[in-house]
């Protein structure tokens, strides 16, 4: 993803092969959610961000404990408000939400602090098997990795735990 995102039309069009096809993926996930009490609102949202200087966030919210506060505020702000979590100003601001220190978010947003560690995470990931969202494990292995509709998620977590021969 380039630094500046991508219109989310644009992207998702060539993605998924047509935007009708995108938002019809879009509804049958915000249905998913509704059920389990999850709000979703993908019209909000006008860029797919490059997402890397949010896990540079997360990365220092996680030294500070307050890993799943900033983790939830960056969920809301893209999946619900629609926010472009690619955007500093918009991180800062989660953040601050989240009780990090404005001026720390800041020099880390401003600078490369844990880009390293967030890059090292990443090829670890994706050496373990990780190759999409969301990656779901069975006793430390991969079961699957990318969206799957319910039934094929249940069949590959029932398979990964030795639930079906």
């Amino acid at each position: 993803m380039p630094k500046e995102g991508r219109n989310r039309r644009e992207y998702r069009s060539a993605k998924f092969g047509s935007w009708e096809y995108s938002q019809r993926l879009d509804a049958e996930v915000a249905e998913a959610g509704r059920q389990a009490g999850l709000e979703f609102h993908h019209e909000r949202m006008e860029r797919t961000p490059n997402t890397f200087d949010a896990h540079r966030l997360v990365w220092l919210a996680e030294k500070q404990g307050m890993q799943d506060a900033v983790i939830e505020g960056l969920f809301a702000g893209y999946f619900t408000n629609g926010r472009d979590i690619g955007d500093r100003p918009v991180l800062t601001d989660i953040a601050v939400q989240a009780g990090l220190n404005r001026a720390t978010v800041e020099v880390l947003l401003a600078g490369h602090e844990g880009a390293e560690e967030v890059r090292q995470s990443e090829r670890a990931a994706y050496e373990s098997g990780v190759s999409g969202v969301p990656t779901v494990s069975v006793n430390g292995q991969p079961a699957f990795s990318g969206a799957l509709k319910a039934e094929a998620m249940i069949t590959k977590i029932r398979a990964a735990a030795g639930l079906c021969r």
